[in-house]
């Protein structure tokens, strides 16, 4: 029996090449290629989806109508959904082992379920698991139809033949179909199995929800064209030893991109909670230095965030910069900007950055808490109570003006903030009722508001 041949596929751009390189010739990206089994060429309409033919108009022709969003039952859900379930799109939903992921989606299901009919396809546990698990969350979920099956083509014909107007598949890794010759998992089975779901969902009008497998760098397994296949792409964050989740979408073709969801992972499953501000302040029964409370703005959320600095005496050479939710880069940065333009040294000193309750901030209206919290560690003084701090720092020593600079003070006020130093480009044209604003415009100017 001869060999099978083997060729090599680019897990971020899908590209193949015959011998393995450490570049991928492609997409230019390193050490990206597996090895995987050479498939024959597909036959046209393999699986009987016969696509529409295209047809040739103008786009003034076209009538744009706003899609329907099916509510999946869960607030924070639907927030980051972009309003809900829409039909015939395609949810791709990755995360960590053991995060939630089948947990949501089975209480998603059991919600839907109750007026709609729904299908959770699973590759990974029995019906006897789910079973389980639905009577350990306390759902109703009696009329969820479930099939465990891996084989596409079966797949296929259940969905061809119930007509669901939801499915859940559990996972897209572990899917195979039975025309293509390598293992569940692989680059090629990935690729294509998902493509043929996402032509079902187009074309028949059910809103499939795919789980997708981390890998260990955090990233969905498999090749990067999944993420440009599907609707919408979302990302279970958070630490599995706490009792707290997040979601944020990273894709969205039907609502706003990185919407935050927050959840409580309790007995009965993942619980939204409303008031997420809460979660990531501390409760402080004195002002401490090195704490300083910034409203970052997710989607169209905005959170109160506390904002901890530690600055020591180094004890070694190279004194350590270390962020836990920020961006480690842009600690240095900010730290040379703080030399340069405040007169604050600290090439001397250990700085540690962390953002509180383990929410991940990634927009520069970071910069000036970050700055506050540091010099306030350094000078061992606290920030004034009821304090909120926003801002982007430019490496002239500038600061910058944000986005929705108006729905962060009005968030923070509602949480009984009473001052805020901002950007004086953010200042409110009228005065909001409590909230007494600090403008700046350079760095040493929100510095010396400390001395």
């Amino acid at each position: 029996m001869a060999k099978p041949k083997s060729i090599y596929s680019c897990t971020e751009c899908g590209g193949q090449v015959l011998k393995w390189q450490g570049q991928c010739p492609h997409c230019q990206a390193w050490n990206t290629l597996l090895e995987t089994v050479a498939e024959a060429a597909p036959t046209a309409n393999r699986f009987g989806l016969i696509a529409e033919t295209g047809k040739l108009q103008r786009l003034s022709e076209v009538e744009a109508r706003e899609e329907a969003h099916v509510p999946s039952g869960i607030p924070e859900f639907d927030r980051v959904l972009g309003g809900g379930l829409i039909a015939g799109a395609v949810v791709l939903i990755g995360g960590d082992p053991g995060i939630g992921k089948s947990t949501l989606l089975l209480q998603s299901l059991a919600e839907i379920g109750a007026t709609r009919k729904v299908l959770y396809v699973s590759g990974e546990e029995s019906p006897q698991q789910i079973a389980l698990r639905a009577k350990r969350l306390g759902l109703g979920a009696r009329q969820v139809q479930v099939l465990a099956e891996i084989n596409l083509e079966k797949i296929q014909s259940v969905l061809a033949a119930e007509k669901p107007e939801g499915a859940a598949i559990d996972s897209i890794q572990t899917l195979y179909s039975g025309a293509l010759q390598s293992a569940p998992g692989s680059v090629a089975q990935v690729r294509e199995c998902a493509a043929q779901l996402t032509r079902v969902a187009k074309a028949s009008g059910t809103t499939i929800v795919f789980v997708g497998h981390v890998t260990k760098e955090g990233a969905l397994a498999g090749p990067r064209v999944l993420e440009h296949m599907v609707d919408t792409v979302l990302y279970f964050e958070g630490d599995t030893h706490s009792s707290f989740r997040l979601i944020r979408a990273f894709k969205n073709r039907y609502g706003a991109v990185n919407e935050l969801g927050v959840f409580a992972m309790t007995d009965r499953g993942l619980k939204g909670v409303s008031n997420p501000s809460a979660l990531f302040l501390s409760q402080h029964g004195a002002e401490v230095a090195g704490s300083c409370v910034m409203v970052t703005q997710e989607g169209t959320r905005p959170m109160l965030v506390e904002i901890q600095a530690l600055v020591d005496e180094a004890h070694a050479p190279n004194p350590r910069r270390l962020t836990v939710g920020l961006e480690q880069n842009r600690l240095a940065l900010l730290l040379a900007v703080l030399h340069r333009h405040a007169g604050i040294a600290c090439f001397d000193q250990d700085v540690f950055v962390n953002a509180v309750g383990g929410v991940r901030i990634t927009e520069p209206a970071a910069d000036l808490a970050v700055l506050m919290a540091v010099v306030s560690s350094l000078k061992n003084k606290p920030l004034p109570a009821k304090l909120v701090v926003f801002g982007e720092v430019g490496l002239a020593g500038e600061v910058r003006p944000v986005q929705r600079g108006q729905e962060r003070l009005r968030e923070a006020a509602k949480l009984g903030f009473t001052r805020a130093l901002i950007p004086a480009a953010n200042r409110a044209k009228q005065k909001i009722a409590g909230l007494d604003v600090l403008p700046v415009e350079r760095v040493h100017e929100a510095v010396a508001y400390l001395r």
